[in-house]
């Protein structure tokens, strides 16, 4: 009589146990055990973010913009090709420029051209144009004439898009001799400058500027020293395309 009543006082404890552990959540009277146990954790989803509130929340922290922030870690980039500058219809197209040549509405009659080494350029329907010597309005209009023929309402546009023939040279006896862009009103104090002064060696008081000037060649003393003292100021003349600048 007593082991019976201890059985079932062990039975009524262990299902009460039972009981307290699926209210507890962890044993499911429904489900298997091993299931339960092998079953994997559901996966956490990270809230989404709002890139204005964080935005906002940087620029409350250090009282910058994301933007300010990134100038101020470095100089950005200069990128390897800028814009083109801009040019003036009285410029005088030399050999190397590249010219933006165009008809408003037709695709067709779009080109970039190099000015070649005879001064010519080639352009659809017309064939070879001399561009060379001739300013920017003036070969605008002759390329204007020669298309009326084949163009009815004609627009055209003509840009030079790089000054490549706006080169002058300094040879001889400096530290960095080569071919320099003529970038504006430079002078024969600067072009030296440029390239990078004299060696020991340079005769400054006897240095020749020479320029061409159609089928002539000019030749332009130079002496430095008169010039450093203050002294006959016009020597150090305005360089043009094409001066050559020799220190002997």
């Amino acid at each position: 009589m007593m082991p019976k009543t201890l059985s079932l006082i062990f039975s009524v404890a262990l299902l009460a146990a039972v009981a307290a552990d699926a209210v507890a959540g962890r044993w499911n009277l429904w489900n298997d055990p091993v299931e339960n146990l092998t079953r994997p954790e559901p996966v956490k989803v990270a809230p989404k973010v709002d890139p204005k509130a964080v935005e906002k929340s940087a620029l409350k922290a250090d009282g910058k913009a994301p933007a300010d922030a990134a100038k101020t870690s470095g100089p950005a980039p200069i990128p390897e090709s800028a814009a083109p500058e801009v040019v003036g219809a009285g410029y005088v197209i030399g050999v190397g420029d590249v010219l933006d040549i165009s008809v408003w509405k037709d695709e067709a009659l779009m080109k970039s051209a190099v000015v070649l080494p005879d001064g010519m350029i080639a352009f659809p329907l017309i064939g070879q144009v001399e561009a060379a010597g001739k300013t920017v309005s003036q070969l605008k209009s002759e390329m204007e004439s020669r298309l009326a023929r084949y163009v009815n309402d004609l627009v055209l546009s003509v840009e030079v898009k790089q000054l490549n023939s706006m080169t002058i040279y300094v040879i001889g006896r400096v530290n960095a001799p080569g071919r320099f862009a003529l970038n504006g009103n430079i002078s024969v104090l600067q072009a030296l400058a440029m390239a990078g002064g004299f060696n020991p060696f340079a005769g400054r008081d006897k240095i020749k500027i020479f320029r061409q000037d159609g089928e002539k060649t000019e030749v332009l003393p130079f002496r430095y020293s008169d010039v450093a003292e203050s002294r006959n100021l016009e020597q150090n003349i305005r360089l043009r395309r094409g001066d050559v600048i020799v220190v002997p």
